[in-house]
C-alpha cells in the first residue's frame, strides 16, 4: 500500500497536470513509436520530431524499414545522433518482428527486449502508450525526480523502476511518466531547477537538505 506521503506527492501532480495520456513523440502506430523511441536515445524528443517527419513519410511499412540500406537510412537519421548503431537497430528489430512476430509489434516486456537495441525504457514505453499496460519508463528525467522526492535511493534505471512499482499505486504509473518529464523540463531541472516555484520543496531531498546545511543566524 503506497504511503500517506506518496498519495499527498501524487495529489500535488494530478492538480499540477492533466491526466490524459499522451505521448511526445509523434506517432501513429506501434512501430513508429518503437522507431522514434529508439532514435530519441540521447537525442530530444522535439529533434526526433524532426526527423521523423520525414523518416516516417519515405518509410511506410516495417518492411520498408527491413529491406532498408543500412547507409541510406544512417544519412536519414543522422541528426539523432549515433546514427549507425540506430540505423543497425532499427533494420534488425523490423527484421525480428517480420520474421518472428508477422509483422506486429509485441507487447510483452521480455518478447520486446529481445528486438536490438531495445531496452526495459523502450519497451515500457510501447506497453504504456500503445498497449495500455501499466509500465514505468525510467528516463533521465524520472530519475532525477524519484531520487530527489526520495522515492528512491537507487541509480540504476531497472532497480528505480522497480522501486517506484511498489510504492507508486499503479493507477499512477502511466502517468508518472508523462508527469515526471514534463516537471523535470520546466520545473525540476537538472541545473538551476526552479526551487522557489516549485509546489513539491517540502518533499524534496535536496531541499531539505539545504535546510539542515544553512547556517544559523550569529
Amino acid at each position: 500500500m503506497a504511503s500517506k506521503r506518496t498519495l499527498e506527492i501524487m495529489d500535488i501532480f494530478k492538480s499540477m497536470y492533466s491526466d490524459d495520456v499522451r505521448c511526445y513523440l509523434n506517432h501513429s502506430d506501434a512501430w513508429q513509436l518503437l522507431v522514434a523511441t529508439i532514435l530519441s536515445a540521447q537525442c530530444t524528443d522535439a529533434r526526433v520530431n524532426i526527423i521523423t517527419k520525414d523518416l516516417f513519410e519515405k518509410y511506410r511499412t516495417v518492411s520498408d524499414y527491413a529491406n532498408a540500406d543500412p547507409a541510406e537510412l544512417e544519412q536519414d537519421i543522422r541528426q539523432a545522433g549515433f546514427y549507425h548503431n540506430k540505423a543497425k537497430n532499427i533494420i534488425g528489430s523490423a527484421q525480428m518482428i517480420l520474421t518472428e512476430y508477422d509483422g506486429k509489434v509485441p507487447s510483452d516486456i521480455d518478447e520486446l527486449t529481445r528486438l536490438p537495441g531495445v531496452g526495459r525504457k523502450t519497451a515500457n514505453v510501447i506497453r504504456g502508450n500503445i498497449y495500455g499496460i501499466d509500465s514505468i519508463v525510467v528516463d533521465t528525467h524520472v530519475k532525477r525526480i524519484s531520487r530527489r522526492l526520495r522515492l528512491t535511493d537507487e541509480e540504476d534505471p531497472e532497480k528505480i523502476e522497480y522501486d517506484l512499482m511498489k510504492v507508486v499505486p499503479k493507477e499512477y504509473w502511466i502517468l508518472i511518466n508523462i508527469w515526471f518529464i514534463t516537471f523535470g523540463r520546466t520545473i525540476c531541472k537538472a541545473q538551476s531547477p526552479k526551487c522557489q516555484e516549485c509546489p513539491l520543496a517540502g518533499y524534496c531531498r535536496d531541499q531539505n537538505r539545504k535546510k539542515v546545511l544553512r547556517p544559523r543566524k550569529a
